[in-house]
């Protein structure tokens, strides 16, 4: 069965540690300009990972993903621009 993932946002203070990560989940991405990285973890190890993430000296703080609360199914609506004659 698929094991559902969370989003974290983990701002550092040295880019150069955003290797050491990789111990607590996925890291899909790291910005060098802004000094975060995202690392997608367990859905039920979220609160234990956020608290040892917390604790380490390089580590600035952890923002947790909002993407799962967004609605992602779409209806697509009649432009109204094409319903005015010119």
């Amino acid at each position: 069965m698929f094991v559902r993932k969370v989003g974290l946002a983990v701002w550092l203070n040295q880019l150069k540690m955003a290797r050491h990560l990789r111990k607590f989940g996925n890291v899909h991405y790291v910005s060098r300009r802004m000094r975060y990285a995202i690392l997608y973890v367990d859905k039920d190890k979220v609160q234990d990972i956020i608290s040892r993430l917390n604790r380490l000296n390089y580590v600035k703080k952890v923002e947790p993903s909002h993407w799962h609360e967004l609605r992602t199914d779409f209806q697509s609506k009649p432009d109204k621009v094409k319903e005015y004659p010119y």
